[in-house]
C-alpha cells in the first residue's frame, strides 16, 4: 500500500469557513478602530492647523495698537528741545540738546544752574518758554515766559502769556512796579512760579544751532523758516524771526546760496529741508468778455 508524502488537502467547505471567519475579524478590527478615532478626534484637534508658512499669534498676547499718527506742527516758527546742562558762564549757560547747541545768557539770573537740572524749551511765533527742572524728580526751579506783554482781558493785574498747554493767565502779583515801564506789546521775560504769579522780571536771550540730526525717538520738534545770509565752511547762516540760526550742512541741506529761503522741520528723528518759491505769481487776466 503506498501513502502520499504531501500535505493533506483540506475540503472546500472548511476552507470556505475559516476564510468567512477571517473576514470578519478583520472587518471588526477596522470598525473599532473607526470608532476609536472618531472619539478621540475631538480631544486631539480643538482648532484646525494653520497654513503652512503662517505662524499664529498666541491668544494671550494680541498685537499692540498702532499709536495714532500726530499732526505735523504748522506753527512757523516753532521749537520744542530738552537740553542738558554742559557748560556754565559768567551769565552764559550752554545747553546740550540731540540737535546741537542751545545757549541761554541773561545778566540777572541762571546764576544756579546744575548738571543735575534738566532744560526745556519751547518758541511758539514770538512766544519762547524756558523750564528748569530736578531730574530726579521733574519739580520745578524756574520757569521763565518771554513775548510780548499782552495784559489780561477777565482781570485786572493779570498778563496773558502763550505756554505748552496752550494760552495762560499770570497774576502780576508784587512785581506791578516793575512793570509800569513797560507798554502793551513791548517784549516782556518774567519768571512765574507754581501759581502762575510772577516772582521776576529778568533778561533772557537765546542762541540755538542745529550741528546734526537727532537720535530715533528724540523728543524734538522744530519748524523754522528764514533767509540764507551767510556760507561758511559746512554752515549756514540763515536769518529768521528769532535771530540767526546756524545750520550744519551734514543734516542734509543740499547745496544753497545767500538770499535763498530755506525752511527746516525736525519731528523727532526725521529732518527736511525744503526751498519755498520765491516766484510771485503772475494774476491771470480773465478771458471770458466783460459785458
Amino acid at each position: 500500500m503506498m501513502h502520499s508524502t504531501g500535505t493533506e488537502t483540506q475540503p472546500p467547505a472548511m476552507r470556505n469557513s475559516s476564510l468567512r471567519r477571517l473576514q470578519r475579524r478583520v472587518i471588526e478590527t477596522l470598525c473599532a478602530g473607526v470608532v476609536a478615532v472618531t472619539l478621540l478626534g475631538p480631544v486631539r484637534a480643538e482648532e484646525p492647523p494653520a497654513p503652512a508658512g503662517m505662524l499664529s499669534l498666541p491668544a494671550a498676547e494680541p498685537p499692540a495698537p498702532t499709536a495714532a499718527p500726530v499732526d505735523p506742527v504748522t506753527i512757523d516758527p516753532f521749537i520744542q528741545l530738552r537740553g542738558s546742562v554742559w557748560r556754565t558762564k559768567s551769565g552764559i549757560v550752554f545747553l546740550k540738546t540731540p540737535i546741537g547747541l542751545l545757549t541761554l545768557t541773561s545778566k540777572t539770573t541762571l546764576k544756579d544752574l546744575k548738571a543735575s537740572q534738566e532744560v526745556r524749551f519751547w518758541v511758539h511765533e514770538r512766544h519762547s518758554v524756558v523750564e528748569i527742572r530736578k531730574r530726579a524728580d521733574g519739580s520745578l526751579v524756574h520757569r521763565y515766559l518771554s513775548g510780548p506783554m499782552t495784559s489780561g482781558t477777565d482781570a485786572p493785574k493779570t498778563l496773558r502769556w502763550w505756554g505748552p498747554d496752550g494760552d495762560q493767565i499770570v497774576q502780576v502779583g508784587t512785581q506791578e512796579e516793575r512793570l509800569t515801564d513797560h507798554r502793551e506789546g513791548d517784549p516782556l521775560t518774567v519768571e512765574v512760579d507754581d501759581t502762575n504769579t510772577v516772582s521776576g522780571v529778568h533778561d533772557l536771550q537765546y542762541d540755538i544751532q542745529v550741528n546734526q540730526a537727532p537720535p530715533v525717538g528724540a523728543d524734538v520738534q522744530l519748524l523754522l523758516s528764514g533767509t540764507v545770509s551767510k556760507l561758511k565752511s559746512n554752515f549756514v547762516f540763515v536769518r529768521t524771526p528769532i535771530g540767526l540760526v546756524m545750520l550744519n550742512s551734514k543734516i542734509g541741506i543740499p547745496r544753497v546760496k545767500v538770499g535763498q529761503p530755506l525752511t527746516l522741520r525736525i519731528d523727532h528723528e526725521h529732518v527736511t529741508v525744503t526751498f519755498p518759491s520765491t516766484e510771485t505769481p503772475t494774476p491771470r487776466r480773465n478771458a471770458s468778455p466783460i459785458p
